[in-house]
């Protein structure tokens, strides 16, 4: 959806996302991205940029859509403090759409609309932080969470700050494709991870950029192999260095040590785990190279201050 003093990047993020899906599948037919405004006049977003619609709303309404992404646009008041603004002549094009739409997204804060249509009524949502206290005021019956980059309720899906369209979009390629188109999409967006929806809060040191190929080489080992051992010796081993060099490679090039970056990474696969799947605690201690719960749970206490089964209250993303 397009509309007046929209966010640029909430509107070409998730297109680019799309086009690479297609791009990345044997089926050249797939997602077809539709910029829709009230009118087909040209819409000056934030940045400046205009942007020409597909189509209008009206014309729209006689279709059925698959995902209706809710785009945010702010102003910034006298006091220099930033304020989601809504239009109501988008809330009611939005209300009247989402009837026709399979799942309704909104990226940034996008949710104010979402919102003000009704559609966030007794659910999870998040939006940009810097106007979540605006959202829970206005609109006391959503559960405002501003932690994670994206909450999945059902069908309706809410994305964080800006740059998080991406990661929501990559969210819903791998609920239509997999995951592994989605991993592939993030290769090429060059993002070294796909975040899942906690990322924000629980962030653990996996996106460093190294400068050495041996670092990168020992990075993709361990994500490759996160179930094995990974000791010290079989990490040096892989090197083809010393226990003392690979300690020495990992303080200088990730400012971490080899257990500390191995806990890390095992953590952000049960992270996953938790937030995609209904496996086991057991299962995913198993997987994930922790061996016993004892062991999960203290990496999780350690690393996020929280235990596994909270975490996956808080955020598990959609139906196994």
């Amino acid at each position: 959806m397009l509309f007046e003093g929209v966010d640029l990047l909430d509107v070409t993020g998730p297109p680019e996302v799309f086009s690479l899906a297609r791009r990345e599948t044997e089926d050249a037919a797939g997602y077809e991205v539709v910029l829709a405004a009230v009118a087909m006049d040209p819409v000056t977003t934030a940045a400046g940029v205009r942007v020409l619609p597909d189509a209008t709303f009206e014309h729209l309404s006689a279709r059925r859509i698959d995902t209706l992404i809710v785009p945010g646009a702010v102003e910034i008041d006298g006091r220099r403090r930033i304020r989601a603004v809504t239009d109501p002549v988008v809330v009611e094009w939005v209300r009247r759409l989402a009837a026709r739409t399979r799942r309704v997204t909104s990226v940034c804060v996008g949710a104010h609309v979402l919102a003000a249509a009704g559609l966030l009524d007794g659910k999870r949502a998040t939006t940009h932080w810097s106007t979540a206290r605006q959202l829970a005021d206005e609109h006391p019956a959503v559960e405002v969470d501003a932690d994670p980059i994206f909450i999945r309720e059902g069908d309706v899906w809410t994305g964080a700050g800006i740059s998080s369209c991406l990661d929501l979009s990559l969210a819903l390629v791998a609920d239509d494709l997999g995951e592994a188109v989605a991993l592939r999409v993030a290769r090429q967006l060059v993002m070294y991870l796909k975040r899942p929806s906690g990322q924000s809060q629980f962030s653990v040191p996996l996106e460093q950029v190294s400068t050495t190929r041996r670092v990168e080489d020992l990075r993709h080992h361990i994500l490759g192999n996160i179930a094995a051992p990974l000791t010290v010796a079989d990490l040096a081993a892989h090197a083809h260095v010393s226990d003392r060099q690979l300690t020495r490679i990992f303080k200088t090039e990730l400012g971490t040590t080899p257990y500390a970056y191995v806990e890390s990474a095992r953590v952000e696969a049960a992270r996953q785990q938790l937030e995609s799947t209904d496996a086991t605690l057991e299962r995913v201690a198993s997987a994930c190279g922790f061996g016993t719960v004892d062991t999960l749970v203290r990496a999780f206490r350690r690393r996020l201050d929280t235990t596994p089964t909270e975490y996956r209250r808080r955020f598990r993303t959609g139906a196994a």
